[in-house]
């Protein structure tokens, strides 16, 4: 279902899971501070940056970050030129290490993109359909709920809070998640449990929510 928060609640023993693929243990690194340094400096730099565009706007930002970027870089290359031309060394362009750094996108990567986000939207206005034409009566109340949960959440936070927000629990919520996992599966469990237990009242208690077993319609029609 492409709303799990409607019906769905992490399973015991989950852990957010990541991919084998290097760039995907990168992120899995950063955002569980296996390398304090470098989760440090890019959860710092991308809070900054997302502070400074709720003040200001985005062209400003990225202007202002570019230049900054540009002008230590040229500062930077010059003063290895002239520490080179004092020293007589033959260090080479300082930055040939990134310079040489493969960035191009193979067409198979390019089309394993596309093949998911093309899943993902599919199942997206499948799940759209499902939910505005009551399928079934629960989920769509459910849904209604969420649905009038995110009014009340958009009068207190604009957008872009909340994108500052979900930046910090992405470095902070997987790594409270793995120092306390037992615990916080066990209260998980729980919910799940009641959960279920609620929702399996109310599509007792409003037929509409359920359909009927298609034996029993055969049996009627006799």
């Amino acid at each position: 279902m492409i709303f799990p928060s409607i019906t769905y609640l992490p399973k015991a023993n989950s852990r957010i899971q990541l991919a084998s693929q290097p760039s995907e243990r990168a992120m899995e690194s950063l955002i569980y501070w296996r390398d304090v340094k470098k989760s440090g400096i890019v959860f710092g730099a991308g809070l900054i940056t997302l502070l400074a565009i709720s003040c200001c706007s985005v062209i400003s930002v990225f202007a202002y970050l570019s230049l900054a970027i540009l002008s230590g870089t040229i500062a930077f290359r010059i003063y290895k030129s002239v520490m080179q031309a004092i020293q007589k060394t033959s260090d080479g362009h300082p930055f040939k290490e990134y310079l040489d750094y493969d960035l191009t996108l193979s067409q198979d990567k390019v089309q394993h993109i596309a093949g998911v986000a093309v899943a993902h939207v599919n199942g997206f206005v499948a799940e759209m359909r499902r939910l505005f034409l009551v399928e079934d009566l629960v989920d769509s109340i459910k849904f209604g709920v969420i649905l009038c949960v995110m009014t009340y959440i958009g009068a207190w936070f604009n957008g872009m809070t909340l994108v500052i927000m979900a930046f910090v629990s992405l470095f902070t919520l997987p790594k409270v998640y793995e120092n306390n996992k037992q615990s916080i599966d066990t209260y998980l469990d729980l919910a799940r449990s009641k959960v279920a237990d609620v929702t399996e009242k109310i599509k007792a208690a409003i037929p509409l929510g359920t359909k009927k077993p298609i034996a029993a319609e055969s049996d009627k029609d006799k």
